[in-house]
């Protein structure tokens, strides 16, 4: 028996009428709607029953024969193929305990208190979406060909002229190589440098996708502890001076807030020098420091080339764009370029030819401006709640920083605060899992708005209250 097709076409759109016929029946076909072996109506008798010329629905069946997923007999009519069951692809959730399972918790939202993300409302979504529209309206009419791995010319000096005047580096484009974000440009100064087996000193506590990327690219880490001056270098020259790489984010450290003092600083790029260590930057918030003017970058100091310099405008701008970059010490730069050209080439040129323009004109720099205006009202706003509730909280950087008693298990009250649309991410999560941690919660000051903050606060200090 023939088995009714119920096919809707839309006679008004662009798609010809043949190719939603034939997409309807594939469909159908491939969700088990149209189990194999099933008898399909006559292309003449489809024809009639949608109101469409016979030829329009034999193209249809032709194109599904071609696909090997009819058959048609002038015995047996037309039938669906016997074929074996098309597969559901359904995405498998993360192993407990996984890194991936914890990397889709902290990047899980939006949401309030979410760190990593800036705030949707300070972005002039509107222009950047129209400089992107155009810069795609370019790409696809200039001619085809392999665009630049380092990255478009016009956004690396665009890029050098705002480190120029922002972070104190001096810089050529040419040794300026744009990538995916922070990670990628980790991930590009790990294959240059190639230090498998060697030790490298890592910020405790400090980003554990970091730390999980260094373990990736089978360094050995050597966790370092902070404090009110950042990274504690002579405590990493005397329980790990042979290390031939160190993390750190001296401008503002991450997630304590610390900005690394100048006397460590020196220290830290006089022992690099003489032990021929390499040091990566990340210099994630760039700018973006809530209170007085940034430091300037470490980089900025470094007359050793030991200093490799990363950059983001995923803090600054937005993490869907996937944008960063890497500043390579003049000696390397050639390596950058061709392990960026074999390896690991810069983004599509849109986005970043929209960036440039970006740049260019005068709106990153304003952009940057009205943004630490917002989170410097909101991040106000969140310390004068809490500290009328809790002393145990101080700003850091562009988050709260909300210590919790020994033994408090923030892990569990921050996955708990998640089904309530809130986003603390656990301090403990940032901790080396062979030192000592102290349990606690981080609040993202750009994720907190005004009107949000009191409610918000008032829901999580109940779990709190609930769970410790």
């Amino acid at each position: 028996m023939t088995r009714p097709l119920h096919l809707e076409l839309d006679r008004s759109a662009k798609t010809p009428l043949a190719e939603q016929i034939h997409k309807g029946i594939r469909t159908a076909i491939e969700s088990g709607v149209l189990a194999p072996g099933a008898r399909l109506p006559s292309w003449q008798d489809l024809a009639a029953q949608l109101g469409v010329a016979r030829g329009t629905v034999r193209v249809a069946y032709e194109k599904l024969s071609s696909a090997q997923l009819i058959v048609a007999s002038r015995a047996t009519g037309t039938h669906v193929a016997d074929r074996p069951p098309f597969p559901v692809r359904r995405d498998s959730a993360p192993s407990p305990g996984s890194f991936m399972e914890m990397y889709q918790e902290l990047t899980a939202g939006p949401a309030i208190f979410q760190m990593g993300v800036p705030a949707q409302e300070t972005l002039p979504a509107t222009l950047l979406a129209r400089m992107r529209a155009q810069a795609v309206r370019a790409e696809v009419s200039a001619p085809a060909i392999y665009p630049d791995p380092r990255g478009e010319l016009a956004l690396r000096r665009e890029i050098a002229a705002y480190l120029a005047l922002a972070r104190g580096i001096e810089c050529a484009p040419s040794q300026i190589i744009v990538t995916a974000g922070f990670s990628g440009g980790l991930g590009l100064a790990l294959r240059v440098l190639g230090l498998e087996q060697k030790k490298a000193w890592m910020e405790d506590p400090g980003f554990p996708f970091t730390r999980q990327g260094l373990a990736l690219a089978r360094l050995s880490v050597a966790p370092i502890p902070v404090d009110a001056d950042g990274i504690d270098v002579d405590y990493g020259m005397k329980h790990a001076p042979d290390a031939a790489l160190v993390v750190v984010t001296p401008g503002q450290q991450a997630p304590l807030g610390s900005t690394l003092s100048l006397v460590r600083r020196s220290r830290l790029l006089d022992w690099a020098a003489q032990s021929k260590a390499w040091v990566i930057e990340d210099d994630y918030l760039s700018e973006l420091q809530l209170k007085g003017r940034a430091t300037p970058a470490l980089a900025s100091l470094d007359r050793a080339g030991r200093v490799i310099h990363i950059g983001s405008f995923s803090k600054t701008v937005t993490p869907a764009l996937r944008l960063g970059f890497v500043v390579a010490p003049a000696a390397l730069a050639s390596q950058f370029a061709e392990a960026a050209a074999c390896l690991a080439p810069a983004p599509g040129p849109a986005v970043q030819r929209a960036m440039a323009d970006f740049m260019r004109e005068g709106h990153y720099l304003r952009h940057l401006r009205r943004t630490k205006r917002v989170y410097a009202a909101q991040g106000d706003a969140l310390l004068k709640y809490l500290r009328a509730r809790t002393a145990n909280i101080a700003l850091a950087g562009l988050a709260a920083v909300l210590q919790l008693a020994d033994g408090a298990p923030d892990l569990a009250i921050a996955r708990e605060a998640a089904r309530m649309g809130l986003a603390p991410t656990p301090l403990s999560l940032w901790y080396a899992s062979n030192g000592p941690v102290r349990p606690g919660l981080l609040l993202g000051v750009a994720t907190s708005p005004l009107k949000r903050i009191e409610a918000s606060c008032d829901r999580l200090l109940q779990i709190i209250d609930r769970l410790t």
